[in-house]
């Protein structure tokens, strides 16, 4: 192990700042708790710069604006490996965004790895650098730190400069460097990191097999275990576990004696919780709550055609990321294909343009802005996918 800079104070915090005030780089990690709570702690910060290795302790510090201006200044690169999860908890924590980003792991999926692809794995497989994971879900809020975790902690950091360099070679070498930055500009968005909070909820399977009054039901449950984690500070799980949900949207059209008769669910929601269980139940729609139950599409409007156009479109996206040696899980998410349904938009938006748009061109683009108009034609030497018209074949 390097030797390395151990900052536990204001003074060396600002120190830290000054040693690195001409960088042009700098790799950074952290490792964080989350289970438990609501609100994901971060514990440790690690940073490498061409001036050495830093470990920060961000317990004992009562702001960490030197590191955090480092983290907005656009004028240093950023490497990560799955950097989202730092940038989510440093927005969540502080506001702040990141500028001018390298992903390892994003990178990865461009280069003929699948993503996301483990820390661990590329590294073994590029540098051919064994790691030690076994302080993944270490406690990393206890202190002091022991020795073989502060080990973990460096190691996590040493090979982000090597493998970014390799990484940028070899997106050069295929033209790709270009792609991959549009992908890591997405991490510098605002947006990305500010959550919807009726997601969760909306996009419940369980949500379009109710009816409506159990639907809203249903909303307000979400949104009130959301409230009581974040006031409570506990886990959503810890405040309603999420496979006591359907037996207690189910039950409540038979009231507290319905829940109070399931054996599945816990005794406390038809005792101290039922005045809160009623009250959500009984309440009056309101209108934005008529608005966000539009968005959830029923079971009627789902259908086996529309099944097997989506899987055999999803095939033939996978075998053009295959061919072209580009991780089909970066290209499309498959999540997307229902943010595509419900808003056929958001295919030209992220397909239409950018480096969506060169590899896929502009046959996919309307494929997937269309998919009522789609169909599948099996031929004897042939299986052709059409748009209504013959566009599009």
């Amino acid at each position: 192990m390097q030797a390395f800079e151990f900052i536990t104070t204001k003074e060396g915090l600002d120190n830290f700042r000054q040693i690195n005030d001409d960088i042009e780089w700098m790799c950074f990690d952290s490792e964080f708790v989350g289970e438990k709570r609501f609100t994901t702690r971060l514990c440790l910060i690690q940073v490498a710069t061409r001036h050495g290795l830093f470990l920060i302790d961000p317990f004992p510090l009562k702001n960490l604006d030197p590191f955090l201006e480092m983290i907005e200044n656009p004028n240093i690169v950023k490497v990560t490996h799955a950097g989202e999860n730092d940038y989510r908890l440093l927005y969540a924590s502080f506001g702040t965004i990141p500028k001018n980003t390298f992903d390892t792991q994003i990178a990865a999926g461009f280069l003929g790895y699948r993503y996301p692809l483990a820390f661990k794995k590329l590294v073994e497989t590029e540098l051919k650098i064994n790691m030690n994971k076994s302080f993944t879900v270490a406690d990393w809020e206890a202190r002091p730190f022991n020795q073989n975790q502060l080990k973990y902690a460096i190691q996590d950091i040493e090979p982000l400069y090597d493998l970014w360099k390799m990484q940028e070679a070899d997106l050069l070498q295929k033209k790709r460097l270009h792609w991959a930055e549009e992908e890591f500009k997405v991490l510098e968005r605002e947006s990305y990191y500010a959550k919807e909070p009726h997601y969760e909820a909306l996009n419940s399977d369980l949500m379009k097999s109710l009816n409506k009054r159990e639907r809203l039901f249903l909303l307000r449950l979400f949104e009130w275990r959301r409230n009581t984690a974040e006031d409570k500070n506990y886990s959503k799980e810890m405040v309603l576990p999420s496979k006591f949900m359907s037996q207690i949207v189910r039950s409540m059209r038979s009231g507290r004696a319905g829940l109070r008769e399931n054996r599945r669910i816990p005794d406390k929601f038809a005792g101290d919780l039922w005045p809160i269980m009623n009250e959500l139940y009984s309440r009056e729609i309101s209108e934005e709550e008529r608005m966000l139950l539009l968005q959830v599409p029923s079971e009627e409007d789902e259908n086996a055609n529309e099944e097997i156009l989506t899987e055999f479109l999803y095939l033939v996206i996978r075998h053009q990321c295959m061919q072209n040696g580009i991780s089909h899980s970066l290209a499309l998410p498959r999540n997307w294909f229902k943010k595509i349904k419900n808003d056929p938009t958001f295919a030209e938006e992220v397909f239409g343009q950018g480096w969506r748009k060169e590899l896929f061109g502009d046959t996919f683009v309307r494929w997937l802005s269309q998919p009522d108009n789609l169909s599948i034609a099996i031929k004897p030497d042939v299986i052709e996918l059409r748009l209504s018209g013959n566009e599009g074949k």
